[in-house]
């Protein structure tokens, strides 16, 4: 009987990829999975907490608390927008949004980790940094300059430029000059 159960999880994802004469194969393949302790979420083992710490420590080069809050913000900022998903695991998840590997690869700065999961608590229960409005949903590794000219710079932190997308020429921006680069 466990074999079935551990073995639903595979099963589920080979229906996946056949037909949908499969249907009732996949249905009971899901139960099978659900009951068995399976998910269908590819960060289902990971708590809000953990994808938000390891977020914050992969993308602020765990230099700083602010830019730990900074990169929290944001992540908070987008799972509050109905364009980006609604949970903290699928905003850091999204593909091509956050690091390479930021949910898998293994945190093994002791001192950063901890203070990732500090920051975390702290904007898990509603901290966000004083800087970033709602509106603030990006960021880039600071000193990279980009030639769009949607992106309305607020914060410079952690290593990274914080942004808003605005409609262009409706703001004047020059982050070189109001961001501190010298």
């Amino acid at each position: 009987m466990a074999g079935l159960w551990a073995g639903s999880c595979l099963y589920l994802r080979i229906g996946v990829a056949l037909s949908r004469s499969f249907r009732l194969f996949l249905g009971l393949a899901a139960l099978a999975s659900l009951l068995g302790g399976c998910s269908l979420d590819a960060f289902s083992s990971l708590s809000s907490r953990d994808c938000l710490a390891r977020a914050m420590y992969f993308e602020s080069n765990r230099s700083s608390e602010d830019g730990m809050l900074a990169v929290g913000t944001v992540v908070m900022n987008r799972s509050a927008d109905k364009a980006y998903p609604r949970t903290v695991c699928g905003v850091v998840g999204q593909k091509n949004q956050f690091a390479p590997g930021v949910l898998s690869k293994p945190m093994t700065e002791k001192t950063s980790r901890a203070r990732a999961y500090f920051v975390a608590d702290k904007v898990l229960a509603g901290a966000r940094h004083q800087t970033l409005g709602p509106n603030v949903k990006h960021f880039h590794t600071a000193g990279y300059s980009f030639p769009y000219k949607n992106m309305f710079y607020v914060l410079e932190a952690g290593g990274n430029n914080f942004y808003e997308k605005r409609k262009p020429g409706t703001f004047e921006n020059n982050p070189f000059l109001e961001l501190a680069y010298f």
